[in-house]
């Protein structure tokens, strides 16, 4: 006899218990209905993936326990009906200076209105963007329940990826793993979560069944792509990337074993991973949030247009406002070409110069200034003035700012703290400039949304980087060539290699120390950057802590 099962690869609201288990509820009817008799929803599905300190309230677990009840509840006329759902358990022992964890990450099998058993997640990430040992301890032993005559062994994400849990279930008489997860999206990831468990399922010769989260929480984004291993690795079968879907899985008696079949999403790009990611970033920080709307600053330049065209795919066009303003040292072409772009987009476009506050500015410091020449101060005013009409136009109308800033300027500092930085989203936060212009030259080939083929001009594309903040500048004026520093960034920020490794490389001393030391120094600038997209293994957020203050040299 066949198990049917049902990954709900669903999108959740953290902090949204009644919502969230209303939509595992509806999950759970339609698949039934379909034939299922085990639903899989991803880890943490009651409260949402991740919760933060939220979890350290006690009412934000009492509202979890009562989500996992009503759950139970509505789904109990459903006869033979295995729901698994995750969720917090439990509390800690807390004074002032000490803090001790009692609460476990949960899931817990729900069978016709009773909690069949509830297992802790092992294995507690606690390194890139994971917090999760200062939230929850734990937990023992192996949970295998069984369905349609199958034993089921459940583990939690991490589980998975160490030994011990899954031979625990195996020697408990599971027949089949199902793994339930929220790992969040880096390029390459989703190849390296196949491999593991195509490692595990060999390891225990036992199918694994792997349901994932969907969507977009802060900086992290969450991309699907559940699937299914079998016993001996071999990929059987995968759902579609940064979507919602119930996704279908057979299991069948097969020998000795079992054998799964699902539906087979195809292959994707590496472009095409990172612009859906970047696309339901910004949807559902936007959505989920309540903002009206977005706007930024169309410069004329790349990074800009590459925000306009993901915030057009992630919102559409009517949500989407783009404003231009021009500088003494704006150039022709850039608001022609910032005018073309609006106009291939249908968004709102507007226009205004900033020549008139910047020369009331400069008469107003001409005293303290005098006698010296225009440099930085005066390029970061114009930067300023900027981001301080595009907060006004927010305030106003209730729109967020989104920045445009992409990570090599982040890195290095080339970014101008309550000017550019000003705002409430940074969209390519992560993306660094090589692979801004790959992603704007793949979105000009695709047109993944509807909304539009080719909607960045190609002379965007292809004239050379500039903030356009005094005469004749270009950003090699100021940094490396783009292709080098990105190389360096790469090894330096991203995996850690200190700067005897990457001269070893074949860099230039002077070019690598002096990288290095841009990185050390704008520490204090990140900080006070908005939150934005993860979307590589080591972006400038939760997975980036260092001192503001200190002397140590890599």
């Amino acid at each position: 006899m066949a198990l049917h099962i049902c990954i709900a690869q669903l999108n959740f609201v953290v902090g949204d218990m009644p919502g969230n288990a209303q939509k595992i509820i509806d999950a759970a009817r339609q698949a039934y209905e379909q034939g299922a008799r085990l639903v899989l929803t991803p880890e943490l599905s009651i409260c949402g993936y991740a919760a933060e300190d939220l979890f350290l309230r006690p009412a934000f677990i009492a509202a979890c326990d009562d989500a996992v009840k009503t759950v139970a509840r509505e789904l109990a006329g459903l006869k033979g009906l295995h729901v698994v759902v995750g969720h917090p358990v439990g509390g800690d022992v807390r004074s002032k200076s000490v803090q001790v964890q009692r609460r476990l990450n949960a899931a817990s099998v729900l069978k016709e209105g009773r909690v069949l058993e509830t297992y802790a997640k092992r294995e507690l990430p606690n390194y890139q963007v994971f917090d999760e040992r200062r939230y929850f301890t734990p937990g023992r032993g192996s949970c295998v329940f069984q369905v349609e005559g199958i034993n089921v062994g459940l583990l939690i994400c991490e589980d998975a990826w160490f030994d011990e849990p899954a031979m625990l279930a195996q020697e408990s008489g599971a027949e089949l793993l199902a793994v339930i997860n929220a790992s969040p999206f880096h390029v390459g990831k989703g190849g390296e979560r196949v491999a593991r468990m195509a490692d595990r399922a060999r390891a225990v010769n036992l199918p694994v069944v792997y349901a994932h989260l969907v969507g977009g929480q802060d900086e992290v984004v969450f991309d699907g792509a559940s699937f299914a291993v079998g016993a001996d690795g071999t990929l059987v079968g995968r759902a579609p990337a940064f979507q919602e879907d119930l996704f279908q899985v057979t299991a069948d008696v097969a020998g000795d074993g079992l054998a799964l079949t699902a539906p087979m999403a195809p292959v994707r790009e590496p472009e095409a991973d990172l612009w859906d990611a970047l696309v339901l970033g910004v949807r559902d920080y936007i959505g989920k949030n309540g903002f009206p709307g977005v706007l930024l600053g169309l410069s004329g330049g790349i990074d800009s247009a590459l925000v306009l065209a993901i915030a057009v795919d992630a919102l559409g066009k009517d949500k989407v406002r783009a404003v231009m303003m021009p500088s003494p040292y704006t150039a022709d072409i850039s608001w022609i070409d910032a005018r073309d772009m609006a106009a291939r987009l249908g968004v709102r476009y507007d226009e205004i110069s900033i020549v008139p506050q910047f020369e009331a500015f400069k008469a107003a410091l001409a005293d303290e200034f005098k006698g010296l020449p225009e440099d930085t101060a005066e390029e970061n005013i114009q930067a300023r003035i900027r981001g301080v009409l595009l907060m006004a136009l927010s305030n106003k109308f209730g729109s967020i700012v989104l920045t445009t800033g992409n990570k090599s300027e982040m890195a290095t500092g080339y970014c101008t703290l309550y000017g550019d930085m000003a705002g409430g989203f940074a969209v390519i936060k992560d993306v660094l400039k090589t692979a801004v212009f790959r992603l704007a030259r793949w979105r000009n080939l695709n047109d993944p949304y509807g909304t539009g083929a080719a909607p960045i001009p190609e002379r965007i594309i292809t004239r050379p980087p500039s903030a356009e903040l005094r005469a004749d500048q270009v950003d090699q004026d100021s940094l490396p060539p783009y292709e080098v520093l990105d190389a360096i960034l790469s090894r330096y920020m991203e995996n850690d290699e200190g700067v005897e490794q990457v001269v070893a490389a074949g860099f230039e001393r002077a070019v690598v120390e002096r990288v290095a030391r841009l990185v050390r120094i704008n520490e204090y600038k990140r900080r006070q950057a908005p939150v934005g997209i993860r979307v590589t293994h080591r972006g400038f957020g939760k997975d980036w802590r260092y001192p503001i203050t200190g002397k140590f040299r890599a």
